[in-house]
């Protein structure tokens, strides 16, 4: 028998079946459809169907001027809106050649770390719930609760911030905010011993993590997988390192990088990035200098004619917005945004084929899409 799927036809033979797991369906992460070809319980054949989320963002921006897109991009990679709105903003000033003052630059160096720990948390508390463990699941929920409270201080709100400024930030921390993060880095530094214990100690736990749906560092270039799935097969490429923008050059961390290429690499690469999003907030926290948050910017926003290219590492990998200015109006020409949940799920066929059906929703667990960054 044949069928349609979104214009792809797919044949079931004798000793197949084609299943659908969602698109309502809690491991699939949100309005995400795999659509499986099994034979028993492996999945011979995997097609991603998205665009249940599809918003139009990209045209809603293009008639939007500029500052009002910066509440649009919090509603993309919603777990990662500080870095949306900041690749945004890069992209405007480097159109218009604004130069952001000192402290807010290493405000926005705050902000976006302090982002990428609540992103990598909230990763392995639903990697909890997806292997069956509530435990390591409240751990991450208990931890990002802190750190939602930072910046909730900074920009006054807890999901979408819109923090980011053309030219600056939205408003400046106090020593308060100062003494509270620093506590709270202590505290997660602390309690990170407990997940990495929680999951190197238990054996079911190892067993079905190690060895399962490993990718080659080859094989991770060629399909084009991003950020820390990329870093999971041992390619060390991260756009804070490679392409330093804000003032990341000055920091010192590492990029962190695994050989094994499986799904127990991937977790325990996003735990130990935790880890250097804290000793990167320590280092912006100690030399925060004093100054102005916001460079002074035409009240209308009209950028020179010109196109340009901007990029950031963004918890699930490079994210980039390409932007073109007519010189005329205060809207953007175009707007195109690459994201990297995107490009991730994209790959995720090609690796997991003839995995059994347990394993492939901790492979999909792993490999941490947001689906507001896929549909757009």
């Amino acid at each position: 028998m044949k069928y349609n799927i979104e214009g792809l036809e797919v044949e079931e033979k004798d000793g197949e079946m084609i299943l659908n797991m969602g698109p309502h369906h809690p491991s699939t992460h949100g309005v995400c459809r795999l659509v499986l070809k099994l034979e028993g319980e492996r999945a011979k054949e995997i097609i991603p169907v998205i665009g249940y989320l599809h918003r139009g963002v990209e045209k809603i921006c293009e008639n939007r001027t500029y500052p009002q897109i910066i509440p649009i991009t919090d509603r993309m990679d919603y777990l990662s809106a500080m870095n949306n709105n900041l690749v945004y903003c890069l992209a405007v000033e480097e159109l218009m050649g604004i130069e952001v003052p000192e402290r807010a630059n290493y405000l926005r160096i705050i902000a976006a770390e302090l982002q990428r720990i609540a992103s990598h948390l909230i990763f392995i508390a639903t990697f909890g719930a997806d292997f069956g463990s509530w435990t390591i699941m409240m751990y991450g929920f208990r931890e990002r609760e802190m750190v939602l409270d930072l910046l909730e201080e900074m920009s006054g709100a807890r999901f979408l911030y819109s923090y980011m400024r053309i030219g600056g930030v939205k408003r400046d921390v106090s020593e308060k905010f100062v003494e509270q993060c620093k506590k709270t880095l202590n505290i997660i530094e602390k309690r990170l011993v407990d997940y990495e214990n929680y999951i190197n100690e238990n054996e079911i736990l190892l067993d079905r993590l190690q060895g399962v749906a490993k990718v080659s560092a080859k094989e991770a270039i060629n399909l084009g997988l991003t950020g820390p799935n990329l870093r999971a097969s041992g390619v060390a490429y991260d756009i804070r390192k490679v392409d330093p923008y804000c003032i990341y050059d000055r920091f010192d961390f590492d990029i962190v990088t695994r050989k094994e290429g499986d799904v127990y690499a991937r977790v325990m690469v996003r735990i130990d990035e935790i880890k250097e999003s804290i000793r990167i907030v320590r280092q912006a926290l100690r030399e925060l200098p004093d100054g102005e948050i916001r460079a002074k910017v035409p009240k209308v926003i009209k950028p020179p004619a010109g196109e340009v290219y901007a990029r950031v590492e963004s918890p699930r990998g490079e994210l980039a917005v390409y932007l073109i200015s007519d010189g005329k109006s205060d809207k953007p020409y175009r707007i195109k945004f690459r994201t990297p949940a995107f490009a991730n799920l994209a790959a995720f066929p090609h690796f997991n084929k003839n995995l059994l059906i347990p394993d492939l929703l901790l492979s999909f667990a792993s490999i941490d899409i947001v689906m507001g960054d896929i549909d757009r």
